[in-house]
């Protein structure tokens, strides 16, 4: 069997955009806002403008599709597998969600689709996508440490801050080590391929993450033992190697940002309900 090779990252890439060249701190509230937004709206409109606009800025970052394609592609299988059961612990949740039914198809053990429910999980599935781009555009384009010492000057304790920073810079040593595991499960005959069923490679998954989990644990403790011995933690503040301070384009952008919040949280005020159902 021969083994797959997995090509992908989530860590900084430096590709000099224009989104690089931004505030850590301005990314860092960028990403906020839209969760902020997102989480405050069930308008399919806005949430199909926010997915082309997250793509957009994605593409803006020039990080290469290849680098994260399978993050992609594996985004969309299991938000549609949240779809498929969601419809099958609540069939009738987007006709109560709307208050009306319309039946599109009959389907076995007394199932149906209602056009109210297929309109409803497009909604919920494109409003956890959306979230997406702007995750991978804030890691792709932020260095961990400058990152860091932006929280730091804003008040956040250096403490936090630092755990932030090696949150970010350890991503891609779990990525190594989970495809490391992979490999070894697969020299081991464990068939993560298309063409092995289902149950045997959710299996193999497990296979993976377990090890995965007892892995990072021990980098962690790793980490904490060598940070003490440093004397880490011992000092009220620290200075930091890498730091951008803001500048007149991170407080346009900033504003930019404040006020798309405020126009989402007032729209929302307004609204009777949350929902828009067009039909």
């Amino acid at each position: 069997m021969k083994a797959s090779k997995m090509k992908f990252g989530i860590n900084y890439v430096d590709t000099k955009s224009p989104l690089h060249a931004l505030n850590g701190i301005t990314k860092f509230a960028l990403f906020m806002a839209w969760v902020t937004v997102v989480l405050t709206t069930f308008d399919i409109r806005i949430i199909v403008s926010m997915v082309l606009l997250g793509l957009a800025l994605l593409k803006m970052t020039r990080v290469a599709f290849q680098a994260y394609k399978p993050l992609l592609f594996g985004t969309i299988s299991v938000l549609s597998m949240n779809a498929v059961f969601m419809f099958l612990v609540a069939p009738q949740q987007g006709s109560e969600w709307v208050g009306s039914t319309t039946t599109l198809l009959e389907l076995p053990a007394g199932y149906s689709l209602t056009q109210e429910t297929l309109f409803y999980l497009c909604t919920i599935t494109l409003k956890y996508f959306s979230m997406f781009p702007i995750a991978l555009v804030f890691v792709f384009t932020t260095h961990p440490t400058e990152f860091a010492s932006s929280l730091n000057r804003i008040g956040v304790p250096y403490k936090i801050a630092y755990a932030v920073s090696l949150t970010l810079r350890y991503l891609p040593e779990v990525k190594s080590d989970f495809i490391n595991i992979m490999h070894a499960q697969q020299a081991r005959g464990v068939d993560f391929s298309k063409n092995a069923p289902l149950m045997t490679r959710f299996k193999g998954v497990a296979k993976i993450l377990i090890p995965l989990i007892f892995s990072s644990l021990d980098r962690a403790d790793e980490i904490s033992n060598a940070m003490t011995l440093r004397g880490f933690g011992r000092s009220k503040t620290r200075t930091w190697y890498n730091y951008r301070p803001l500048t007149r384009k991170d407080i346009v952008v900033l504003s930019g940002i404040a006020l798309c919040v405020v126009l989402a949280l007032y729209k929302r005020h307004l609204e009777a309900a949350t929902v828009w159902y067009p039909f």
